[in-house]
């Protein structure tokens, strides 16, 4: 996952990185060359022009999108969801779109209909982060009484989290993702393109993604792991799992980082998401470089161990979304066995997942594209928002644990609502 940083309380020394993993894409289309001067403005003028319903908003460390207006939607279907996407794009290309692309999100189950469509228009420009006016802070939530109702109670996931453990402790299987969700009814219609400045603002060397995905419905997130990108011969995955919360103090969250990357429990949990990124990837590559041991990456809440996989396609013409489809889900956002995760979630959680752990991107017609994991998000209507947060769970997990865990990360959207918990 990747993030924001900031420099006053920046640690260093071995295994922590402190740059955003690049995916290997080049600078945005219609990106000039030069200094940083030729970026101001550029990116935080895309973000300032998303409107609710009407635009998609997808910014990532490579770039900045704003896309317009639908063009083609991608139809829900039972051929695989990157064979639908390429046969849309074909279809725009041969009715004379000169470059079309495809932006939206895949839920978690891929067999459930997806929210893509090729936009009318598309803006790029430079990342959030190369432009210097994302430094300039977002106006501070608005005074509103939300309503907050957790689903389920911290004290019924926690009971799911010991039943998980009973289990693997059994011998049942390896390991299981659950997650919790809260459901924030407001007083007041919520103000989208506020809250996304403030996510944006917050994270700008991450994901951040602002998309309709039906009538009166917006995914928005800042997620920080990118699930895998494609520009032309490369591709890069930076699988993460294995988290601990931040600390505002500088020496406590030095010292937490510090023992994340010594945990076994959490090394454990995240070379198993590493193996199965490899296996997943290993048939489309003609070669794949996975680091030995993990680094370092920081969210504001979150440090999370992170691993950046780079291949060279076996085929040029495997798609980002044909490589993110068969990474999806990894065992970061399912569990593993794969099948018995699955299984095991929908026992255990009482809600639909939805888009929530699925994947959220773009790609265009020569198959390039950058596809992130759909966490740190939010499903948003008139005045409500359902938030979801997950944590990794293994032989060794505690239902305090992961019930703490899973509080430390809605705290990206608790803050960028106003909602003190």
């Amino acid at each position: 996952m990747t993030t924001a940083h900031h420099v006053a309380d920046r640690p260093s020394g071995p295994g922590v990185r402190t740059d955003a993993p690049r995916t290997g894409a080049p600078a945005a289309p219609g990106r000039r060359a030069g200094g940083p001067a030729d970026t101001v403005g550029a990116a935080t003028s895309l973000l300032d022009a998303y409107e609710p319903g009407r635009a998609r908003f997808f910014a990532s460390p490579t770039r900045t999108l704003l896309a317009h207006g639908v063009r083609a939607e991608v139809p829900h279907g039972t051929a695989p969801v990157a064979q639908r996407v390429a046969e849309t794009l074909a279809a725009r290309v041969l009715a004379g779109d000169e470059a079309p692309v495809v932006v939206g999100a895949v839920p978690f189950d891929q067999g459930a209909p997806a929210a893509l469509a090729v936009p009318e228009a598309v803006r790029w420009a430079p990342p959030l982060a190369e432009d210097p006016l994302i430094a300039l802070p977002a106006a501070a939530p608005g005074a509103a009484r939300w309503d907050v109702r957790p689903v389920p109670e911290p004290a019924g996931y926690g009971a799911a989290v010991a039943e998980a453990v009973a289990r693997m402790q059994r011998g049942d299987f390896a390991k299981v993702v659950l997650a919790r969700t809260l459901e924030l009814a407001s007083d007041r219609d919520l103000d989208l393109p506020a809250l996304l400045q403030r996510l944006a603002r917050r994270d700008p060397a991450g994901y951040t993604f602002a998309l309709p995905t039906g009538p009166g419905r917006t995914l928005l997130g800042a997620s920080p792991e990118l699930l895998v990108s494609r520009r032309g011969g490369t591709l890069v995955a930076n699988p993460l799992a294995g988290s601990t919360p931040r600390s505002a103090d500088l020496a406590e969250d030095v010292r937490r980082a510090a023992a994340l990357l010594q945990s076994e429990k959490d090394l454990h949990e995240h070379a198993v998401v590493v193996d199965a990124v490899r296996e997943a990837l290993a048939p489309y590559c003609r070669s794949l470089h996975v680091p030995e041991r993990p680094t370092l990456v920081r969210t504001a809440a979150m440090w999370h161990l992170s691993t950046t996989v780079t291949g060279e396609p076996a085929d040029p013409a495997v798609s980002a979304l044909e490589l993110a489809s068969a990474l999806h889900p990894t065992p970061a956002v399912c569990g593993t066995p794969t099948t018995t995760a699955r299984d095991v979630i929908g026992e255990l959680e009482p809600f639909d997942r939805g888009f929530f752990t699925g994947m959220v991107g773009w790609g265009d017609a020569n198959g390039d594209g950058e596809w992130v994991v759909t966490i740190r998000c939010a499903e948003a209507e008139e005045r409500s928002l359902r938030l979801y947060a997950g944590a990794g769970v293994v032989a060794q997990s505690s239902p305090e644990a992961e019930t703490a865990e899973t509080g430390a990360k809605f705290q990206t959207f608790l803050q960028a609502v106003g909602v003190d918990q």
